[in-house]
């Protein structure tokens, strides 16, 4: 059990079998009354957003989380196949399940799922991803003004913004938290 006091950003609580985040929390005092702790809490699981009142000194649970990195390995129907490194086990997850990473999933990519009580519930992929441009315009000698970008498609489907000076071929690290160009990378 999770007493109110221990409350802080980024704690994983457990509320009617479901596991929660707490994205923010604060506690209050008012003149009057009994002290509480006013959170704003994200399902792990559906991604919705609550805000929830908790009288101070209340208790919650702690959910049964397990995290492990796993790599992918290919699309196979309707699910996607993930290999456990050190097992060798492979679980199939469904596309709501994997909808979010999907534009960063490469062959072979390591990435880490989050486990509530045995069952797969969310994929995390590494922060930062290097991936090559397949598709994209020429950059034009004279087209340098502050700043200025052109689309480009990735290897996986994805498409970023990137600098007028990149070429079809060139690899680019992706933050996967933003979805944006953060740096070239020379092979």
């Amino acid at each position: 059990m999770i007493s109110t006091q221990d409350f802080r950003k980024n704690l994983k609580i457990e509320i009617d079998g479901e596991p929660y985040v707490i994205i923010d929390c604060q506690h209050v005092k008012p003149g009057k009354g009994v002290a509480f702790v006013k959170t704003r809490i994200k399902s792990l699981i559906s991604g919705r957003v609550l805000d929830q009142n908790y009288r101070s000194g209340d208790k919650v649970d702690q959910p049964n989380l397990e995290s492990r990195t796993m790599q992918y390995l290919y699309p196979e129907d309707a699910f996607y196949v993930f290999m456990d490194t050190s097992t060798y086990e492979q679980i199939r997850l469904t596309n709501d399940a994997v909808e979010e990473v999907l534009p960063y999933l490469k062959d072979n990519l390591e990435v880490d799922i989050l486990f509530h009580n045995g069952k797969p519930i969310s994929v995390e992929p590494p922060t930062f991803l290097v991936l090559e441009v397949t598709q994209t315009d020429p950059g034009f000698k004279g087209d340098t003004a502050q700043g200025a970008t052109k689309p480009a498609t990735l290897e996986t489907g994805l498409t970023v913004q990137v600098p007028l000076y990149m070429e079809i071929g060139q690899m680019v690290k992706v933050d996967t938290r933003t979805g944006e160009f953060v740096e070239r990378v020379n092979k």
